[in-house]
């Protein structure tokens, strides 16, 4: 099976909270058990939702944005993902149509155009029978050209509820899934639990495979047309620096383009929980975002911390994103006490009960650290529940264009060779050289 001619499908939704994630992950684990190599996807930004799929598909889910990645990036991390898998499931975000300030641009019915891919629609008919015929028309007849093949209807609450929705079909229903409580995620501020949290009974989500007509699934999947190849990708070099990932539960959101971008550029990714671990020898330190808060007595007190103090002072390299921002500030303040944190950056960060940011950002490096190459473009997500408070005569290496940054769209906050930012960034090819070169330069003096 070439990468070009994978089945694929895509699983998407009326709206967020639909079911997306729950049928997603429910066929997963059944195409699993048939013995297939399931290639996973999730459309948007989102940390959360990969880390359920790899746990049950034991590959690394892969991100798929075209605001961030651009057409041509969406198309070469599908290929590069899907090598050596049977079935690629590709979760959707928020409704179909859902995109950038109202338009279609980075919805998930732009990724099925991107990659040719037919759509199954899931429909959470809690509530409504014949009402839901009304909103699947809708959804069919709002744009003709989506490749949308039937219905996977969520939330039944009985056999009853099924006869009457049965009754009025006109597109192919290849689910029906009872209202289940087991079913159901635990959230939290930044949406549900990571996957690593729970201990789930893999059992419980057997009611959707149990649920859905799994060949015909499959048949649709298989009835994608070839994609263009992808280009081939030059070798990696031998590992030239050494970058220690900050990689526990307080520091888990990463996009995996990012890491693998450092590694095809040279970089041996050493990965270290910033909780339990003393500060890994190093050229360079990324911190990722994630629950820094959750955690805030136990990264005070890991020998980490003053560890890395003295790896930036000697000039070492530092990036952060959004809870790695936090952590490299002074303090972190909380509703139960106030907590040091790595004390690099000039600025207190404090948790807050209302979010802050939510959304796309878009801008430019300015100039400062080594690895803030004038004019390269930051492009990323924000998401947060907390400030920061810099000092009058803080210094930020990247303006905003687009989204909140840290104070009036000034993003990165910057100190010697660290730099902190609360955008999500997926990395541009000229900010993953000028990050290895900076580690580089930094190994070499």
């Amino acid at each position: 099976m070439t990468a070009q001619g994978i089945p694929r499908i895509v699983i998407a939704g009326t709206h967020s909270g639909c079911g997306k994630t729950t049928v997603a992950r429910g066929l997963m684990q059944s195409l699993r058990k048939r013995g297939l190599i399931v290639q996973p996807f999730k459309v948007g930004p989102d940390f959360i939702d990969p880390t359920y799929h790899s746990s049950i598909t034991g590959r690394i889910s892969h991100n798929l944005d075209p605001f961030m990645m651009g057409e041509d990036g969406v198309r070469e991390t599908f290929l590069r993902a899907c090598k050596g898998a049977d079935i690629a499931i590709i979760e959707g975000v928020m409704g179909l149509f859902d995109g950038l300030d109202g338009t279609d641009d980075a919805s998930t019915a732009h990724v099925m155009r991107i990659l040719k891919a037919p759509a199954i629609l899931v429909v959470d008919v809690r509530g409504m029978s014949r009402s839901a015929h009304a909103l699947i028309g809708g959804f069919r007849s709002f744009d003709r050209t989506l490749d949308l093949r039937g219905i996977i209807f969520n939330r039944l609450g009985s056999s009853r509820h099924r006869t009457m929705i049965e009754r009025n079909l006109t597109v192919p229903a290849y689910g029906w899934i009872p209202r289940d409580p087991c079913l159901t995620v635990e959230s939290r501020h930044l949406g549900l639990k990571m996957a690593f949290e729970l201990e789930e009974e893999p059992r419980s989500l057997d009611v959707v495979g149990s649920s859905c007509d799994m060949e015909g699934l499959l048949s649709v999947a298989s009835s994608a047309p070839p994609l263009p190849p992808d280009i081939p990708q030059k070798r990696s070099p031998e590992a030239k620096v050494r970058i220690g990932i900050a990689s526990d539960a307080a520091f888990c959101f990463y996009y995996q383009d990012n890491l693998d971008a450092l590694h095809a550029a040279g970089a041996d990714l050493v990965m270290f929980s910033p909780i339990r671990d003393p500060l890994p020898e190093a050229d360079a330190y990324y911190f990722g975002g994630g629950y820094p808060e959750l955690y805030a007595p136990a990264l005070a007190a890991s020998p980490c911390r003053s560890m890395l103090i003295g790896a930036a002072e000697n000039g070492i390299p530092v990036y952060g994103e959004c809870g790695g921002l936090l952590y490299l500030s002074e303090y972190l303040l909380l509703e139960g006490g106030e907590y040091p944190m790595a004390g690099i950056l000039p600025a207190r960060a404090e948790m807050t009960s209302q979010i802050q940011a939510l959304g796309y950002s878009d801008g430019t490096f300015l100039g400062g650290p080594r690895m803030s190459v004038p004019g390269s473009q930051v492009r990323g997500h924000e998401f947060h529940y907390s400030t920061i408070d810099p000092e009058r005569d803080a210094r930020f290496c990247v303006r905003l264009t687009r989204g909140k940054g840290i104070v009036d769209g000034n993003d990165g906050l910057f100190c010697n060779e660290t730099i902190g930012v609360y955008t999500h960034s997926y990395f541009s090819g000229r900010f993953v050289a000028a990050f290895v070169d900076a580690a580089a330069r930094c190994r070499k003096s």
